[in-house]
């Protein structure tokens, strides 16, 4: 299994340690039964002496068991702790593209269930380790005791095994069955959860989720791990009671045939009886492990970057002067009968320091080309070239340090942060607080904000101050005046902008603000995923009246 041959690969020698104290605790298990065998089944000849030692090897016993369970279960839990970093790095490292195929419900789905069956399976491992060890060595004291009576209950317990795995294995069809179910039940939580206002306005589309989306999943996910559970108990009670049936075999062998004496069968039935509560555990810990290896293959079939130890925030940034989009395009995944939206090829140069306007009706490619500027998707032909140099596959990383951006889907961060990680400058911070409107309205806590109960406009805002903060050479603004009131958008074109255009930075700012066309230096436009630069009598007649330019 993958998580056997993970743990072998990176924790190789504490796992082995384990398993030698697991092999101790055997020992020391079918020692004590050894012991009753020679010193309790007959006459006590000094029984004052006897019992000291009996309870001694007990507590012996007791300390070794715990400490081979503890020291693996531990051992676990400094797996299960890396698992979720290394899955959480990996995310964090895998091209924007794949994550937005992928969705958010998978990816939660992975990093919450998926993490928690492998840490249940490798809480439950000891007992699957502690089974095999112990079955191994009760099998080399049974053949000294008598090999022909080891014969038949060996071949008694291999056929309970082999009909208890059968259904172990139907345990473990209808888990993948259920993992699947439960992808589609993150993705009802996540419509529920995202879709509150609309579906507490319209209760038709709320009863219509609940009864034709939400419960149908549930069913089946209810379906799924009762039969699953039904599996499972059956392998769990069949070994109950198929183990107890071998101690009448035994005592048949031993008193019907005159196979062994009574005090060989006896023990015999004392060490069945002790195997069988190790064995009923380890079968126990079949499902877990079994949902540990679906969780796996659903980690695995995201397809995410390989795990690196490194962020690469060690780059260096240098003095650009010119971008520039050489023959650029982009082509979506199609879906089922259609094909993806394409763009370009496009061609666009930036000079540093100038403000470029981008518009275009829904659907035209505006946010597509903004993904592409950012270096959040990479062209599928063509090149993006710094300083006439085309950006490498090594090169994305250091370009992205050059840019920051407000997208109209932003999430919001509580933390300022500076240049290469460090604070930001507190002169520029109270700067843009006061240009923002927004000393009054934010609380902080070092570099933290603590109140993040803002409107729309305000959450805006202070992603406009985070993104100061930073000190990015090129900033591109999607809609970000579509929230402000009018009083603030004029603020925002008049004065924000050429705020930010003395800071050094370049802007591409996404509007249809017809009335503020003017503050920018070129005028650029999406139209059926091509784009256009509007010169002369064009960009006079969009700063007349671009939304009619758009819906025309």
């Amino acid at each position: 299994m993958e998580l056997l041959r993970i743990v072998w690969r990176d924790y190789r020698w504490p796992f082995v340690a384990v398993v030698v104290l697991s092999l101790v605790s055997a020992g020391l298990g079918i020692g004590v039964i050894a012991y009753i065998n020679e010193r309790m089944l007959g006459t006590f000849a000094d029984p004052w002496r006897i019992l000291p030692e009996f309870l001694g090897l007990v507590a012996l016993l007791l300390a070794i068991t715990l400490a081979s369970q503890l020291a693996l279960t531990t051992l676990g839990h400094h797996f299960v702790y890396r698992l979720r970093g290394q899955l959480i790095k990996r995310i964090l490292d895998t091209d924007i593209e794949r994550i937005e195929q992928i969705g958010s419900a998978r990816l939660l789905a992975s990093l919450s269930s998926d993490v928690r069956y492998i840490t249940v399976a490798f809480v439950r491992l000891p007992e699957l380790v502690q089974g095999g060890v112990l079955t191994a060595g009760v099998t080399v004291y049974l053949a000294w005791l008598s090999p022909a009576m080891l014969a038949v209950t060996a071949l008694w317990v291999i056929v309970t095994i082999l009909v208890g795995m059968r259904l172990v294995a139907k345990v473990y069809r209808h888990m993948a069955k259920l993992r699947d179910s439960e992808d589609r039940l993150y993705a009802d939580y996540q419509s529920v959860i995202e879709g509150r206002k609309e579906l507490a306005l319209n209760r038709d589309r709320a009863e219509w989720l609940y009864r034709d989306v939400y419960t149908p999943n549930a069913k089946e996910y209810r379906h799924q791990i009762i039969r699953g559970d039904t599996y499972h108990l059956s392998a769990v009670n069949w070994f109950n009671i198929m183990m107890l049936g071998a101690i009448g075999v035994v005592f048949f062998l031993a008193n019907g045939l005159g196979w062994s004496s009574a005090q060989v069968a006896t023990t015999f039935s004392l060490t069945l009886l002790f195997l069988r509560a190790p064995l009923i555990q380890a079968i126990g810990a079949f499902p877990p492990l079994i949902n540990a290896r679906v969780a796996f293959e659903k980690i695995s079939a995201l397809d995410l970057a390989e795990h690196r130890e490194t962020f690469d925030i060690g780059a260096q940034r240098h003095d650009w002067q010119v971008l520039a989009l050489d023959q650029v395009t982009y082509r979506y995944p199609a879906e089922e009968a259609r094909s993806g939206f394409a763009i370009g090829p496009l061609d666009l140069t930036l000079k540093r320091g100038e403000v470029v306007f981008l518009i275009g009706g829904n659907g035209s490619g505006k946010s597509t080309l903004a993904r592409l500027l950012t270096g959040l998707y990479q062209p599928q032909s063509g090149y993006v070239r710094v300083d006439g140099r085309p950006l490498q596959e090594a090169d994305w990383t250091t370009y992205r340090q050059h840019i920051s951006a407000i997208y109209t889907d932003l999430h919001l961060f509580d933390r300022l942060i500076g240049p290469a990680g460090e604070s930001p400058d507190p002169a520029l911070m109270e700067e843009w607080l006061a240009a923002l409107g927004m000393h009054s309205k934010l609380d902080f806590d070092g570099d933290r904000v603590t109140n993040a109960n803002l409107s729309q406009g305000q959450r805006k805002r202070l992603a406009m101050l985070l993104a100061v903060a930073e000190q990015r050479d090129l900033l591109l603004l999607d809609e970000w005046a579509a929230d402000q009131d009018p009083q603030f958008r004029r603020v925002f074109y008049r004065e924000l902008l050429p705020q930010l255009r003395a800071l050094g930075k370049t802007l591409v700012v996404i509007s249809h603000d017809d009335h503020y066309f003017d503050q920018a230096d070129r005028l650029l436009e999406m139209r059926g995923g091509q784009l256009y630069e509007l010169t002369g009598e064009e960009r006079k007649a969009a700063s007349r009246d671009a939304v009619a330019r758009v819906n025309g």
